[in-house]
């Protein structure tokens, strides 16, 4: 694993250059998506902005957070230092930019969330080889299978053969934007995010039964909770959409 490329005097986290992919992947898509649906092209720019200066600061903060043992000592160096991004930060924070993005745009409604649909799935996906390629300690179990792999030289590293688990999510969540992508124009407003709830809190709830996560209530992880909480409102969320239409007495 390489959490570093150097470049003369210059070090780039490659984690960081995922965090970049993933933007410029879902603009790409927000640029075709936006014109399909009537809005200006410049409206996957905009977004693409917002999402990202608030994904960067979500990210930084998030590290912040969760290191205060050691950024305490030197909060504004840790707020602004070169290094220490977390995804779900960055998801959050981006999420958060493009809510007030879309307020101002006054674009907020079901158009929104199933036009973020794919695009989630895919800055996850890409994500996740972030995750993968620093050794960030996402790693599943001890594993003798031939695809198993050791992080000798990742972030936070381990000897032991794991299971690769950013691999199996990044591959997941790749397919699921391509699912959700595909359905783009053929379901009714609001499914689509339904569908993206359901899906990616599914392959969650999966793929922590082979992580090293502690279980906290019921044999259950703080992410399979979270993830099983997504899958039930996408559940109710469609079964609500299945209902037909009570038309008004004349």
């Amino acid at each position: 694993m390489q959490p570093e490329i150097h470049l003369g005097p210059v070090t780039i986290q490659t984690f960081g250059i995922c965090f970049a992919l993933g933007f410029i992947s879902c603009g790409a898509l927000a640029a075709r998506r936006f014109p399909e649906i009537g809005k200006p092209r410049d409206w996957a720019y905009e977004s693409l902005f917002a999402g990202l200066i608030g994904g960067l600061v979500g990210a930084r903060v998030d590290y912040v957070i969760e290191n205060w043992h050691t950024a305490h000592r030197d909060l504004l160096g840790s707020l602004f230092s070169g290094s220490g991004l977390v995804w779900y930060g960055g998801v959050i924070g981006g999420a958060v930019a493009v809510v007030l993005w879309a307020w101002r745009r006054q674009f907020l409604g079901l158009g929104l969330l199933d036009y973020s649909a794919p695009l989630l799935a895919l800055g996850y996906a890409i994500g996740r080889i972030g995750c993968q390629v620093s050794g960030d300690g996402d790693y599943g179990i001890g594993s003798h299978l031939p695809w198993a792999m050791a992080y000798p030289h990742g972030t936070k590293p381990i000897d032991t053969r794991v299971q690769p688990t950013p691999i199996y999510e990044t591959v997941a969540m790749g397919l699921i934007a391509l699912v959700l992508w595909r359905l783009r124009d053929r379901l009714r407003p609001g499914i689509l995010f339904a569908l993206y709830l359901v899906l990616s809190g599914v392959e969650r709830v999966f793929v922590e039964i082979i992580r090293r996560n502690h279980a906290v209530v019921a044999g259950l992880t703080v992410p399979q909770l979270f993830s099983l909480a997504l899958v039930a409102i996408g559940i109710a969320w469609l079964a609500r959409a299945s209902k037909p239409l009570v038309q008004p007495a004349t």
